[in-house]
């Protein structure tokens, strides 16, 4: 429903923000646009630049902006994306947007938050690499003892406020457990901004997306931008303040009939003293297992 007003005030809904975002961070010479002397007081491109570079009229082009043509073809947004320079993830999901635009996009299923046992199990016997399972809006479901330290100080939150985005944003250490801080907030928003196009009413997105944009100028600034692809590193490296400095390769897949779960995991080269710190943090790691329904964990955390 919230998408439908949106779209009947005229701001044209996701699709039209989408839009919006991408004609404004978009320059006229990264399009090969000559542009003269004077002011320009549009960012990026204007409307009517777009809707020439696309082959569409701008009467068309500002009725699909603003929400009044929720209908384009999949060639109108095929022209949209190569005038815009859109990568596949991009492309992508303007072709999903223009979907939901025209409400053939079918009801999402809400996302579980149960991990099956077997799960479970994997993470135990991924020791000593740091594993876990994340929902889609980066809720910590389950974790193995250095999944959970790895992210230093994420374990003296409640179990149910443990959530990567928020960890990122709002934890004192994280700026300094990652020398690379900022490009991984960025990524993170961008799959969090995705996400909420795909499915901008669901609860899980919209609370953690509101308290963000609350607490963190910084998310505020990020969420604006509207990106939708975040480049990841395959190696990350932490200064973790337990184990020293360990760069680590990350890998995350997406899990089979637990739709939006993912099984994120961090290796080493064995011998080395990246794997050293690795087996290290997993050692001095309290816990054997922990996952985000033990009320036994929850009880040892509280104990004086």
């Amino acid at each position: 429903m919230a998408s439908e007003q949106s779209t009947a005030r005229g701001d044209g809904g996701e699709l039209g923000r989408f839009l919006r975002a991408l004609r404004t961070r978009t320059s006229p010479d990264q399009v090969g646009l000559t542009v003269g002397t004077g002011l320009r007081r549009t960012p990026g491109l204007r409307r009517e630049e777009l809707a020439t570079l696309s082959g569409i009229s701008i009467d068309y082009y500002v009725r699909l902006e603003r929400g009044r043509e929720t209908h384009p073809s999949p060639a109108v947004l095929d022209a949209l994306a190569r005038a815009l320079h859109l990568d596949d993830a991009e492309h992508q999901h303007l072709r999903e947007l223009a979907t939901r635009a025209a409400q053939y996009a079918p009801e999402p299923s809400p996302p579980s938050r149960t991990v099956p046992p077997h799960l479970k199990l994997v993470l135990e016997t991924l020791r000593p690499s740091p594993a876990y399972v994340i929902s889609r809006s980066m809720d910590l479901l389950a974790w193995n003892p250095s999944g959970l330290a790895l992210f230093a100080g994420l374990a003296d939150w409640p179990a149910g406020q443990r959530n990567i985005a928020r960890y990122l944003f709002l934890h004192p250490t994280a700026p300094a457990l990652f020398p690379d801080w900022d490009y991984q907030v960025r990524g993170c928003v961008a799959r969090l901004r995705a996400q909420s196009g795909i499915d901008p009413d669901a609860p899980d997105l919209t609370h953690l997306v509101g308290e963000l944009l609350l607490k963190s100028p910084d998310f505020a600034k990020l969420w604006e931008r509207y990106d939708v692809v975040g480049h990841k590193k395959i190696q990350k490296t932490f200064h973790h303040p337990q184990v020293g400095v360990l760069t680590l390769s990350g890998q995350s897949m997406h899990l089979e009939d637990t739709p939006g779960q993912r099984l994120g995991v961090y290796t080493a080269e064995p011998g080395t003293a990246d794997h050293d710190a690795m087996l290290l943090l997993d050692l001095t790691s309290s816990r054997p297992a922990a996952h985000a329904d033990s009320t036994t964990d929850e009880r040892r955390r509280t104990r004086p």
